[in-house]
């Protein structure tokens, strides 16, 4: 179980306890409280980066100044797949479905999506390190040329792991 949906269960008030024990409640309950853990590390995805893609746009600035703009398009198709990671994790399902909803997700589906969202944290970290290589590379085309195909790599890397999280919730 992730940190966040510790804090969660340790933060359950006396009355709230006393309410998980009632038959029924408590599984119900616990899905509640790892969809709470699940939307938090999202959030926090989210803003991590997005504080990646905020770096881009000095890059950008520097490039255009040192180089010209024949690196404009291929610095924006990188800011346009980064923003669109973004959104998706952003607007992602939850990982649980409602009584009533067609898409159920059992308790092991969710394990593999707490780990397919902590995988992300792994790809965040290696999109902060290519990015730390295009900041280096503003001045010099081949080596902004080598430092964006590492970023656009890496930017797919991490948004096809995020996509295989979907297929856990669909199972398509």
């Amino acid at each position: 179980m992730s940190a966040n949906y510790e804090n969660i269960r340790r933060e359950r008030g006396t009355l709230e306890n006393i309410i998980g024990m009632l038959p029924g409640y408590k599984g119900y309950k616990e899905k509640e409280m790892r969809r709470e853990a699940d939307r938090l590390l999202r959030e926090a995805l989210v803003r991590d980066f997005t504080l990646q893609l905020d770096r881009i746009t000095p890059v950008q600035n520097a490039v255009l100044d040192n180089i010209g703009v024949e690196w404009m398009d291929d610095i924006g198709a990188l800011k346009t797949a980064l923003q669109t990671l973004i959104d998706r994790i952003r607007h992602a399902p939850q990982g649980y479905a409602g009584f009533f909803d067609a898409v159920r997700v059992k308790e092991d589906d969710l394990d593999r999506i707490e780990e397919f969202d902590r995988q992300l944290l792994g790809e965040l970290d290696k999109v902060r390190a290519a990015i730390d290589g295009l900041e280096g590379a503003t001045g010099d085309p081949a080596a902004l040329k080598t430092a964006l195909a590492n970023a656009n790599k890496t930017v797919k890397a991490a948004a096809d792991l995020f996509a295989q999280r979907s297929k856990v919730i669909t199972g398509i």
